[in-house]
């Protein structure tokens, strides 16, 4: 039975009974290609809607999928391909003694299956893949491997997938390919999409050379992996492809060079939606209201690049007559002239940059990023149609460092006239380390996992923002953690930014634009504001409360949902709690 679940006052959880049913559910909404829906987010048992609340509303969605043909998906025509795999893994002896046959009949009956893709997530290029012999239920390790090699193929649960690059992870390896799993020069760059059905081949030890003398692995008719991918190759692929500011020998005409990038300096936008079926999340600018202002005040286009910084610090020489404006959180803006003079400036004032000029953003007085903007946007190489820097899945142009030179635009080139202001910054201002905001959320989509206790200690308590904290996600501490009416964790399910994931410590994690597109954890409630909480300092101090357009809180105990078991590993990385879904 199909249950619709609130995740944000944009964002609508539909569960469903089984993997088989979310699977045509999400075939049929992506044909039905209903009005106003911006993304789907499938995962193990959920399809998780992204919409613009300006064309349909959760009641009008609620509706349309009532009385959606989920019979479609049928008559698709689905990719097809086919992996190349050495039967090699550590785990395979273990996993034929968890399934109570021989190693070689894991082989065989994992060659036998056929594969599908059903959902994506945890890194770009990760696909959970369903298979069609029931015997494939297989545990996570215990204690997950600190580093799997690249191209490692791996069980857990239900599941088969790839691991498209080096990471942490608990799944149980029976095999590696040199399929190159994520290319940002393929189209589409991922290799396994939602409905890709795959099956795999066993080549033993051996290497199949291609007419140009390369070892490639199979992919399909017309997907060939590209050479080998050892994580030398992968760190450089990846670095290739993620290159986006040079050190020229001649300075480009209009540019800006890093001579002090602070504590952290990225180049944003306003991200890249559209591509979570590639296991891609948005990410983009922390404070989006920030950018946006800030590109409006130079005259840009509201998604153009700008520079993010946290925590101040940061020096840059211009080249090039512009226009440049600061936004966000208040602070020092100071410019020295090639002549030496020196001009502070407002934040929230366009003004004008010459050739040598240097610009300095001190420290912020509250808050913790700001955005600069120039005039004709900063001109990187765009990765899957945005500038922006993903911290998590390591997409986009890596954190800026001393001696980088960014190319800018031609200003001419930008769309609009410098906006001289008025600026309008928030109404309320921003806190310091140690002052206390309050932050309006709706409680969703699985506040039920919570006992009424629970619930009363998220909107009552004072919770402060601890230094392990990132663009990933913020991580609270109060005294009372949160009480759950359930024990084990939930398949595998899309998250928002704004969400307040609970592990099982019961102390929330608050995702930033850099979260990870699915996880395990219990989503008590999201955050309204989410420009507001990317400003939050470490010690400050948050108190939630209902937002207008929230449901009554839906605590757990009799009548509950039952719990489905435990699908996601979990990773702690010393700042938000990542799933390490692999």
């Amino acid at each position: 039975m199909t249950q619709f679940r609130t995740a944000s006052p944009r964002d609508l959880l539909v569960e469903c009974e089984d993997l088989p049913t979310t699977m045509r559910l999400h075939a049929a909404l992506e044909s039905a290609e209903l009005p106003g829906v911006d993304e789907l987010i499938p995962a193990a048992r959920t399809v998780l809607i992204r919409f613009d609340p300006r064309r349909t509303s959760e009641a009008r969605l609620r509706e349309s999928i009532e009385t959606l043909d989920q019979g479609a998906d049928a008559e698709r025509h689905h990719r097809e391909v086919t992996i190349d795999v050495r039967y090699d893994g550590e785990d395979l002896a273990e996993v034929a003694g968890l399934l109570d046959i021989s190693p070689a009949e894991v082989v065989r009956r994992h060659q036998a299956a056929t594969w599908q893709v059903a959902f994506s997530g945890f890194a770009p290029g990760f696909g959970y893949l369903a298979g069609d012999d029931p015997i494939f239920s297989v545990p996570r390790r215990p204690s997950p491997r600190t580093r799997v090699p690249v191209g490692a193929v791996a069980l857990a649960g239900e599941f088969t997938g790839v691991y498209p690059r080096s990471s942490p992870g608990g799944w149980q390896l029976i095999g590696s390919t040199d399929a190159k799993l994520w290319d940002l020069d393929r189209d589409p760059p991922a290799l396994f999409i939602p409905g890709t059905v795959v099956t795999f081949r066993d080549v033993g030890a051996e290497t199949i050379v291609t007419a140009g003398g390369r070892g490639d692995s199979a992919a399909g008719d017309s997907d060939r992996a590209d050479e080998p991918t050892t994580d030398d190759t992968a760190h450089a692929d990846e670095a290739d492809a993620n290159r986006s500011a040079s050190e020229p020998s001649t300075l480009p005409d209009f540019a800006l060079e890093v001579l002090q990038p602070g504590l952290q300096l990225l180049v944003e936008d306003l991200g890249r939606p559209g591509f979570a079926a590639m296991g891609v999340s948005q990410a983009g600018a922390a404070d989006r209201g920030a950018l946006i202002a800030a590109n409006r005040l130079v005259g840009n286009a509201p998604h153009a690049a700008g520079l993010e910084s946290y925590g101040g610090g940061v020096t840059l020489r211009l080249t090039g007559a512009g226009v440049a404006a600061v936004t966000g959180a208040p602070g020092p803006v100071t410019l020295t002239t090639a002549e030496g003079t020196v001009v502070h400036h407002r934040l929230g004032e366009p003004f004008a940059t010459e050739t040598g000029d240097e610009l300095h953003l001190g420290a912020p007085t509250a808050g913790v990023r700001r955005c600069l903007a120039v005039r004709g946007g900063l001109a990187v190489e765009p990765a899957l149609e945005s500038r922006s820097t993903d911290t998590l899945a390591h997409l986009g142009p890596e954190p800026m460092q001393a001696g980088q030179v960014v190319p800018i635009g031609d200003p001419a080139t930008a769309p609009h006239l410098v906006d001289s202001g008025p600026y309008v910054s928030r109404p309320e201002p921003l806190p310091r380390s140690g002052e206390t905001v309050t932050l309006e959320v709706t409680l969703g989509p699985r506040d039920d996992w919570f006992t009424s206790a629970g619930i009363s200690t998220l909107l009552e308590q004072t919770w402060t923002v601890t230094s392990q904290s990132d663009r990933v996600g913020l991580r609270l501490e109060g005294d009372v953690p949160l009480e759950r009416s359930r024990d084990g964790e939930l398949p595998s399910e899309g998250a928002v930014t704004g969400a307040l994931q609970v592990p099982p410590n019961g102390q929330p994690v608050l995702f930033g634009p850099d979260h990870p597109l699915t996880g395990g954890y219990p989503i008590i409630a999201a955050v309204n504001d989410t420009d507001l909480a990317a400003q939050l300092p470490p010690g400050a101090r948050i108190r939630f409360t209902l937002g207008s357009g929230s449901s009554a809180p839906r605590s757990g105990g009799a009548g509950a949902a039952p719990d489905r078991g435990t699908s996601d590993d979990h990773t702690d990385n010393g700042t938000a709690d990542v799933p390490d879904e692999s």
